[in-house]
């Protein structure tokens, strides 16, 4: 027990270091920042969802720095191939037999955190052969199944404003990223800041801060972290707010065709978990639900015609039923 908690107590530590190395490099986007160390300590994965420029790129990339792990990005494009992704076999002779035999050549998902650019520009099939990795942590290829190194973090973006020519991805994907996070426009202040950082010739260094086997470590450390009971009776409560039927609360009905399943509530709670170990505390607290809610939830709600006429999106309907948990 001493030991973990001393794993616990260098994570902290180790998490305000890394904001710091971020903030180097990144202006802004602390809730963003943690929110991306929450779904790699409780092996998630993240849909990051902005408008050009934003500096999702930068942000994964210097995430991968600092954490000194293995980093690919992958344009998804409508022509990508599901072999683009896992790898492909090619024909080797060798020289001094003269032999000819098959390789496989690992693809860019073998790599620590990868960069699904725009997942929405590639068809469902190319699609699919991120997402069985992302689920199995393995990839299958010509026959042979070849392990992923961990830990193995996914970061698939997303632009909201160009949809012409788009593959959306089906609610039972989407189901399988732990958190949606929506990257704000920076404020005037942090803009200015940006501006000012980006048009000078200055190459920053990092310092990697945490080593993978301290990762891995922490990972398994989350699922020993202790949770209250009223704390998993609130968040299962919470998610089965979000579901409609004949004893569902009137304006839900109104507004959702299809709630949060019971992934939802496991995501939760194991989030909560990394933000109290992330912020000094043993077991997590109602409140860390409440934290969490918004990203966790934005994307497992099918929202219906009703919602989108009165201009209701996933974050009033979370609002609403955090304010309906208080009452």
């Amino acid at each position: 027990m001493g030991k973990d908690i001393q794993k616990a107590e260098a994570i902290a530590n180790a998490f305000q270091t890394i904001q710091k190395e971020l903030g180097r490099i990144i202006v802004g986007q602390q809730d963003i920042i943690e929110q991306l160390l929450i779904a790699l300590f409780a092996r998630g994965h993240c849909l990051l969802i902005g408008v050009p420029g934003l500096a999702k790129t930068l942000l994964i990339k210097t995430l991968g720095e600092v954490l000194d792990l293995k980093f690919s990005r992958i344009q998804f494009t409508p022509d990508l191939m599901p072999s683009d992704i896992t790898g492909t076999e090619i024909l080797e002779e060798d020289k001094t037999t003269g032999q000819k035999a098959f390789r496989f050549i690992k693809g860019p998902v073998f790599a620590n955190i990868v960069l699904a650019d725009e997942i929405n520009r590639t068809p469902p099939k190319t699609q699919s052969a991120l997402l069985e990795a992302m689920q199995e942590y393995r990839v299958t290829a010509a026959g042979h199944t070849f392990e992923l190194d961990l830990p193995f973090f996914v970061l698939a973006t997303q632009n909201p404003i160009e949809q012409e020519g788009t593959y959306p991805l089906p609610e039972a994907q989407l189901d399988r990223f732990m958190f949606s996070l929506w990257l704000d426009y920076p404020t005037f202040e942090q803009e200015v800041e940006i501006v000012k950082r980006t048009t000078i010739e200055d190459v920053q260094s990092l310092t990697p801060v945490v080593r993978k086997q301290d990762i891995l470590e922490f990972q398994k450390l989350v699922r020993k972290v202790p949770v209250a009971d009223n704390v998993v009776e609130f968040t299962v409560k919470l998610v089965n707010l979000t579901r409609p039927g004949a004893d569902s609360d009137e304006k839900i009905n109104e507004w959702i065709r299809w709630g949060a399943g019971p992934r939802a509530s496991q995501n939760l709670i194991l989030g909560a978990k990394v933000r109290a170990l992330l912020h000094n505390r043993f077991t997590p607290e109602i409140e860390d639900i409440r934290k969490l809610a918004l990203p966790v939830l934005r994307h497992r709600l099918v929202t219906s015609y009703s919602a989108e006429a009165e201009g209701v999106g996933a974050r009033e309907i979370i609002d609403y039923l955090l304010q309906k948990m208080e009452a």
